[in-house]
């Protein structure tokens, strides 16, 4: 398992009384972020990539206690706990066609599920929808023998939210990269004009799925501006492949610069925590 960490230099006992906890996990992997609670600055972001992705939430569980067990970062007690469920078990649905009550019917066609599967929702803040989605259960369950009480949400829901808070006025075509799936999303001003997920395994399958969608949309190549998010860099094979096609690449600019001065992060890879 790959370990990789940034601590700011101002971590000291201080700082670290109150603060709260953040963590992302998929079966790639997880990461978790330590932030001050009076502050808001972040004491500690840390990542472990698994070396090839697990094949269950029960290995990604058994992993995740491992390190629990091992990380002194994570032991003791935060003031708040906020957990990232990131998979692809999840669909959008307008406000006006969603029930809550029975929420089984809106995955029938994208997501594979059991009987015995928990389906929850989350209310995206910035426009009238939901995301209706499988979270981890057994790590929730475990999240809360060790912290109590504590939030959690899917990935897109942050993601879309985040985008749509920057509020620009022209169409964005945004690509948040993950080392087997990507979220596309497509916005404008406070618009969400489309938002999927997929699932590749060679560069062609990445680049066909951001090709497919400027199609449907009917957006130009030529034209658009495609930004990056995530586990890509400049040297990639996949940034590469995408610049080909596509006339303007970029990556998203965050307001945080944590990771300015960092060797193992770029300051767009880790948006969601960190954006």
């Amino acid at each position: 398992m790959k370990h990789l960490q940034k601590k700011t230099r101002r971590n000291n006992k201080a700082v670290a009384q109150n603060k709260k906890l953040s963590i992302q996990f998929s079966l790639d992997g997880f990461s978790f972020c330590i932030l001050n609670s009076d502050t808001e600055e972040i004491i500690t972001f840390t990542k472990y990539e698994f070396d090839k992705p697990v094949s269950s939430p029960e290995l990604l569980l058994s992993n995740l206690m491992n390190v629990f067990a091992s990380d002194n970062d994570l032991q003791g007690d935060f003031t708040s706990v906020f957990a990232v469920h990131q998979n692809n078990l999840a669909t959008l649905v307008p406000e006006e066609y969603f029930d809550r009550n029975n929420l089984k019917p809106y995955l029938k066609y994208s997501v594979k599920t059991l009987p015995t599967d928990y389906i929850t929702y989350d209310t995206l803040d910035n426009i009238e929808a939901n995301t209706v989605y499988i979270p981890y259960v057994n790590i929730n369950n475990y999240l809360f023998q060790n912290f109590g009480e504590f939030e959690f949400k899917h990935h897109s829901t942050v993601l879309v939210d985040k985008l749509l808070n920057l509020n620009n006025e022209h169409q964005q075509f945004y690509v948040y990269v993950n080392s087997k799936s990507i979220d596309i999303i497509v916005t404008k001003g406070k618009q969400l004009l489309f938002s999927n997920s997929f699932s590749y395994e060679t560069k062609e399958d990445f680049l066909y799925y951001i090709l497919f969608t400027a199609e449907q949309l009917q957006m130009d190549p030529n034209e658009f501006s495609l930004t990056f998010i995530g586990d890509i860099e400049k040297e990639s094979e996949l940034y590469n492949i995408t610049y080909n096609y596509v006339r303007n690449v970029d990556f998203i600019k965050s307001n945080n610069t944590f990771f300015k001065e960092s060797e193992e992060f770029s300051n767009h890879s880790n948006y969601i925590l960190i954006g």
